[in-house]
């Protein structure tokens, strides 16, 4: 019978019945580059082309296991069964803490791998199941209409630059050989909305903004080593990202130096003509990718096409072959036809899989996320407080925890649970929901806001979720494909909170989940103190009542400015910065970036530099002291900001380029060393350029962006100084 089978093979694959000495690929004492080109040298065509599919279907004939490449972990392992759920992206960067995204992305990877383990042991290779994750999302949040301003770490480049590429770190480990799993820094690239327009959209960008702003953090996490980056629906400057031969072939493989592979965004190759109409047809659409260097097609349909495109002459079987040979080495480096025995990764086991460890690790990245609003002395609440009342439809909203692109579990700690959780014994608590998230009420009896009256204090948990702001067809109840085309929080929430707020001296503490800013102006009269909590994961509950009943000292930090209006912004398919983000808008804001409040307060004082003229090429020190004057031990986020005085190129009002997150006792006080390098120190001029150019460079460090609107919230002064770049 053997023999039998093995003559219908030979007929069916003339030459390519392989035995296990045949298949060099499996000889991990070949190098990595001889394993590829032997795996390749054994396909035909056609499995070669499968094989480019996000959804790569087994050769048995050749022992390769079937791959779905589509993962993802934005803010923990998503759409694969339990796992721990982190603070939302925007949540994290509100931190400003590295070290933080390195551990949290560190406690994501073990769980992804400790998930792929188990599922292939049962021969589960399904989507989202794999180790290649298509994160983090670095582009800017340039405008808060973006419904998927969420998933980015906010509207500065550097910040990005920085929380992303501690974040890939985490995610792909450190051994020599092997990855843990495989990052991805998406959407390539000046991709921001609007999500109703993507498959169709040009995006116009300057050459000055696109070095200055746009790329910054995706050269950043080249540098750092990403392994794949994901090319975007639009066009950019009339090229369609995915077939663009500026992005992905000038800057991305020839000016940084890109070894990764190149993964399209999901069906973006079919927008090439259907949306673009670049191309003419689908064929053409995919020889026009693969010859501008993506490698993976996400959704299956378009590189199939790649057969019909060679017998045209559009492209070659040795292209393919060379870009094939780019994606399979990622399958390579996850120790995917190796012995688990030699990858360290492939011992990790199901009981890290939202473990106590990495729930506290969810904890704290909760706390440091919330950002204090606004506080006129009521919080911290007392624990033992008389009667507490609780209302809003998010106080009991595991979707106001999540965001999108999550993972679940058995386990997800709602604000009102976690309040219920922290009062003492003897204290009265109620709960009533009081309104609608996103409509009025159909039934006009409103019993809430009378009863609410008669606590000692009202926390009122308000504002979005994944339901009414995020990507194209998650937000079910957007009527703008996910993005926010009204700045105002839904119209009933207001008004409910006007009700809370007539006749009645009692504090009242709104609470507000959302992933991208609102209109402040009439929540930020008709509160006592507000809280912005994102969207704060598992731990959300209790990081929110860590920080309201003064456990936890609030400290997080806007990631993104809060306009008063749409009034001050430019219109949102515009893409040129100029009126935009803390780095170019003009206008006072309603909260700036870098804002936050503390129930202690801080000082900085005492900026030297270790030079006060430094030449082109040289890096300046930077020390400040920051001491904690009040009577309560938290963290402070010293930041800082360069701005230059008018020179050959219009340059941003400020840019930050250092950050710390430091904790401090009563009383105690800390030095603070930023280094400032050439780099940091020089300018993009109009042709894109970066480079270095002398003149005065004024240095501020301090706890907020400077400037008056930061000083009029509450804010410490910032230490300022300057250093002269010369000749």
């Amino acid at each position: 019978m053997k023999r039998i089978l093995l003559l219908l093979l030979l007929i069916k694959f003339p030459g390519s019945v392989f035995s296990q000495e045949q298949l060099q690929y499996l000889n991990p004492k070949l190098s990595l580059d001889e394993r590829v080109s032997d795996l390749i040298s054994k396909m035909t065509l056609t499995e070669k082309v499968q094989q480019m599919a996000h959804n790569s279907p087994a050769i048995d004939r050749l022992n390769l296991p079937a791959y779905n490449w589509w993962s993802e972990a934005l803010h923990g392992v998503a759409r694969s069964g339990n796992a721990t759920v982190f603070p939302q992206a925007i949540g994290l960067a509100a931190t400003f803490d590295e070290d933080l995204a390195f551990r949290t992305a560190d406690a994501v990877s073990d769980e992804a791998r400790a998930i792929y383990q188990a599922a292939i042991k049962k021969d589960h290779r399904f989507r989202y199941g794999g180790l290649t994750f298509w994160t983090p999302n670095v582009n800017i949040f340039r405008d808060p209409r973006w419904g998927r301003g969420q998933e980015t770490y906010g509207e500065d480049p550097f910040l990005t630059g920085r929380m992303g590429l501690n974040f890939v770190k985490g995610l792909q480990g450190n051994d020599p050989k092997y990855l843990k799993v495989a990052a991805c820094a998406k959407h390539f690239a000046v991709h921001s909305g609007p999500e109703r327009l993507r498959h169709e959209f040009n995006a116009v960008v300057s050459k000055k903004d696109l070095y200055e702003t746009y790329l910054p953090a995706f050269k950043t996490l080249v540098d750092g080593g990403v392994e794949s980056v994901m090319c975007a629906y639009n066009r950019t400057n009339s090229e369609p990202c995915c077939g663009s031969k500026e992005l992905l072939v000038d800057i991305l493989r020839n000016n940084w130096g890109f070894k990764g592979h190149v993964v399209s965004d999901c069906w973006a190759i079919a927008d090439i003509d259907k949306g673009h109409k670049y191309t003419a047809t689908p064929a053409e659409s995919a020889a026009l990718s693969l010859k501008k260097g993506v490698n993976l097609n996400c959704g299956d349909e378009y590189f199939p096409y790649l057969i019909d495109a060679v017998k045209q002459g559009l492209v070659t079987e040795k292209e393919i072959d060379a870009s094939l040979a780019i994606l399979l080495r990622t399958r390579f480096k996850l120790g995917m036809f190796d012995d688990e025995g030699k990858n360290p990764y492939a011992a990790i086991s199901p009981e890290v899989i939202n473990s106590a460890k990495n729930r506290k690790i969810a904890l704290e990245a909760a706390q440091k996320s919330i950002v204090m609003l606004k506080n006129n002395g009521v919080l911290p609440l007392k624990n033992d407080i008389s009667y507490l009342f609780i209302t809003g439809p998010n106080a009991t909203s595991v979707d106001a925890l999540m965001g999108n692109y999550y993972g679940v579990n058995q386990n997800m700690v709602t604000i009102q649970e976690g309040i219920a959780g922290h009062l003492a014994p003897g204290s009265l608590l109620q709960y009533k929901q009081g309104f609608l998230p996103d409509r009025e009420n159909v039934n006009p009896i409103d019993w809430t806001s009378g009863d609410a009256k008669q606590a000692d204090a009202i926390v009122v948990v308000m504002g979005l979720s994944g339901n009414l702001e995020g990507e194209e067809g998650e937000s079910i109840a957007s009527a703008d494909f996910g993005d926010r085309l009204n700045y105002d929080l839904p119209k009933n929430q207001v008004e409910f909170l006007k009700k809370l707020r007539k006749d009645n001296t009692k504090p009242i503490v709104v609470v507000l989940t959302a992933g991208s800013p609102v209109n402040m102006s009439e929540i930020s009269e008709l509160a006592d103190a507000v809280l912005w909590a994102w969207y704060p994961g598992e731990e959300g509950g209790n990081a929110v009542a860590d920080i309201l009943f003064g456990q936890v000292s609030p400290s997080g930090r806007l990631p993104i400015t809060f306009p008063k209006s749409l009034d001050q912004l430019p219109a949102y398919d515009n893409y040129d910065m100029k009126g935009r983000t803390y780095r170019y808008m003009e206008q006072e804001p309603f909260y700036p970036f870098g804002y936050g409040l503390s129930y202690t307060k801080f000082s900085c004082s005492n900026l030297k530099f270790s030079s006060v003229k430094a030449t082109k090429s040289q890096s300046v020190q930077a020390e400040i002291t920051v001491k904690n004057e009040g009577k309560m031990e938290g963290d402070e986020v010293v930041q800082l900001y360069l701005t230059r005085e008018k020179g050959n190129a219009v340059t941003p009002l400020f840019s930050l380029k250092g950050f710390q997150r430091i904790h401090l006792k009563p009383e105690e006080s800390k030095k603070v060393i930023f280094n400032l390098t050439p780099a940091m120190l020089s300018i993009v001029d109009e042709q894109g350029n970066d480079k270095p150019e002398s003149g005065k460079v004024k240095v501020f460090v301090g706890g907020s962006l400077p400037g008056q609107r930061s000083l009029e919230l509450g804010m410490g002064k910032v230490a300022e100084g300057a250093i002269e770049i010369v000749d």
